[in-house]
């Protein structure tokens, strides 16, 4: 949906010598997860780039788009949702912040707490600011050539890597009672 590449690799009856591994036979599970932190706290950082261009390029459509014989940037609702976008990106900017000083860090419940939270409200807001930048442009937001409707679909897409929200949120929750 996106526009990216993408495969299914399937790996059958594949054995390896015991030179080959790349640590000790079935510990790989901590290194995975700890990349897997790293990659979350990526994602995030890709997100809040794709979130800023569509914010940008809402923006000046609002300043140069004439309804009634002014810039539609001029209606209040609209200058409104505007404000919403511009406070969800802030907020997904700190939680993308948060989550690169602690990619690095050592596993523990605290880090993985943090990043899961992290992901949890970039990939919320990636969503509300994919949708109201569709909705302020209009039909132009869809459009192939114009670059908003590859954000906005890689801004949605986003949702659905390295697991939903519901995944998120039980795994946030299971972090929770276990501190």
């Amino acid at each position: 949906m996106a526009g990216h590449w993408a495969c299914d690799l399937t790996l059958d009856g594949v054995t390896l010598a015991e030179d080959a591994l790349l640590g000790q036979a079935g510990e790989a599970f901590a290194a995975l997860d700890h990349q897997l932190g790293r990659a979350m706290a990526a994602q995030c950082a890709e997100a809040v780039g794709s979130m800023q261009q569509a914010c940008e390029l809402t923006l000046d459509y609002l300043k140069t788009r004439e309804q009634f014989g002014k810039p539609i940037g001029r209606f209040q609702v609209l200058q409104h949702r505007m404000v919403d976008m511009t406070t969800e990106l802030e907020l997904a900017t700190s939680m993308a912040i948060l989550a690169a000083c602690v990619a690095d860090e050592p596993a523990s419940a605290e880090r993985s707490r943090q990043l899961i939270a992290a992901q949890h409200v970039v990939k919320r807001a990636a969503q509300f600011i994919a949708e109201q930048a569709i909705q302020l442009h209009g039909g132009i937001g869809m459009t192939w050539e114009y670059s908003l409707a590859h954000h906005a679909r890689h801004l949605v897409m986003l949702g659905h890597r390295f697991g939903d929200d519901d995944r998120h949120l039980k795994a946030f929750a299971d972090l929770l009672e276990a501190s």
